[in-house]
């Protein structure tokens, strides 16, 4: 089940009007009306300002400060903006929607403000259930990461902000985890094939720093070993589309792999709406080293434009040239464009949302193939009872599949489709265990039934351990 965009895009247009006629009405020395768009009015004069809201992403509840003097508590707001709601961070410098729902720990400072969230899943997965083909397999494993953060102003118009990640996936093979038709990195020196490989234990280090012109105009920096360049939309593993499904998208080494690269620098401006951005990167791959550090190249480099053009929607399309991404292809360039739409549409107060995500992905390896893939993907939160699905269109090459009898960059079409759903079982200090099931079919080409058989099946059962919705202020 793959929840419509355009009905959420219907759906939000009396909260467009209403954010319209709130945009009227400024007051420059207390804001009690919302304004999903984060813009509260206040220049580099402006006070610190406190915080007493439930961060679940309704438009009613994007913004509610007021201004105090300059003793009060480190502001919560944006990573790269002194004028954006926090609910906008996505991974790296990428944009979320402002009405996006926020689940984490929080923790306020008289300088510093503290952030952190994370995932942990305990789960059966088994791929091709029935057994038509050859290539499944079953494990007993937990994705996982955390993620911590921390942001303080500089002065009237500087804002400065640190970010780590980490995952434990290598404690469980370096193999990672049996996903049918996924590709991308080596494992004992040898490709990856219908198999995840795991994320680094060291998968962001960063720091960015943030100039305020005024509260329509910023420019930012951002620097990290590891981290993301501009490219792509936000990680799926950061998308409340994608927060509930276990499995990385099958298009991901097309859309979003390099939210985990040794040596990134980015350098960008907001102005208004809009943010223009540039990065130069290491273009390999994270090695199979899961717990160390690779060789910083900079040798390669991408563009992204951002547009939120409502609180409900995140646009970003993107371009790169990736110098040798495979290690095992050391001589392949890859030419990657990206574009997505991201889409919030809180539903009732409290953690009731519907969020979705299409994202297209293609990579030009010149004179070898180039390849598609699509991904459309919707998360149904009703407080404790969750369901989610994704739908997904792939170009995989004989090569990329290892599949004999076929000419190395002979394509196949690969269609597949999940569904799931999980209800919270238990609920204490802000923290949620959900127990939960999803399935996948998969519809590869014709060509590939010998090896994988006809549309075979994937099922998989898992607890979830995450932070509830972000509450401020104690309500």
């Amino acid at each position: 089940m793959i929840f419509s965009l355009v009905g959420g895009l219907l759906l939000s247009v009396p909260a467009w009007a209403q954010h319209e006629h709130h945009q009227q009405h400024t007051d420059t020395t207390r804001t009690t009306t919302p304004k999903p768009t984060g813009h509260s009015g206040h220049g580099p004069e402006s006070h610190e300002m406190k915080h007493d809201m439930v961060m679940d992403g309704s438009a009613e509840s994007l913004l509610h400060v007021e201004h105090t003097n300059a003793d009060s508590p480190v502001p919560m707001g944006h990573s790269f903006s002194l004028n954006l709601p926090m609910n906008r961070n996505g991974s790296g410098t990428g944009w979320l929607p402002d009405a996006s729902p926020m689940y984490g720990y929080m923790v306020h400072g008289r300088k510093w403000m503290y952030m952190v969230h994370g995932n942990v899943f305990l789960r059966y997965n088994s791929q091709d259930i029935t057994n038509k083909g050859t290539r499944g397999d079953t494990k007993v494993d937990a994705p996982n990461w955390v993620m911590a953060m921390g942001q303080r102003r500089v002065g009237s118009r500087g804002l400065f902000r640190f970010s780590s990640m980490f995952s434990l996936d290598p404690l469980f093979g370096g193999a990672g985890y049996p996903l049918l038709f996924q590709t991308g990195e080596t494992y004992q020196g040898r490709p990856l094939v219908d198999r995840q490989h795991p994320h680094n234990f060291f998968s962001e280090l960063s720091v960015g720093y943030t100039h305020m012109i005024n509260k329509d105009l910023d420019a930012f920096a951002y620097l990290a070993y590891p981290g993301e360049p501009a490219l792509g939309p936000v990680a799926f593993m950061h998308r409340p589309s994608a927060q509930n499904n276990l499995d990385s998208p099958l298009g991901h080494h097309w859309q979003d792999a390099t939210h985990i690269t040794f040596g990134v620098a980015t350098l960008g401006v907001r102005y208004k709406i809009f943010k223009v951005e540039g990065s130069v990167f290491t273009g390999r791959e994270p090695g199979e080293a899961r717990y160390g550090f690779d060789k910083p190249r900079f040798d390669s480099y991408s563009y992204r434009l951002s547009v939120n053009p409502h609180p409900q929607l995140a646009l970003q399309a993107s371009q790169a040239y990736i110098k040798s991404p495979e290690p095992l292809e050391p001589d392949e360039n890859v030419r990657r464009t990206t574009a997505s739409v991201l889409h919030a549409l809180p539903l009732l107060p409290g953690n009731y949302n519907l969020n979705s995500a299409l994202v297209w992905g293609f990579n030009d390896a010149g004179g070898h193939h180039q390849e598609h893939s699509l991904t459309a993907e919707s998360n149904l939160q009703l407080d404790r009872f969750a369901v989610y699905g994704r739908y997904e269109y792939i170009q995989k090459s004989a090569g990329e599949l290892q599949a004999e009898g076929f000419e190395h960059d002979r394509l196949f079409d690969v269609n597949a489709v999940t569904l799931g759903t999980n209800y919270t079982v238990l609920r204490a200090f802000n923290t949620n265990l959900s127990l939960g099931v999803q399935g996948s079919l998969y519809l590869p080409d014709r060509d590939l039934y010998p090896v994988y058989g006809k549309n075979p099946l994937a099922g998989q059962v898992y607890l979830r351990l995450y932070p509830h919705l972000m509450r401020m202020g104690g309500k």
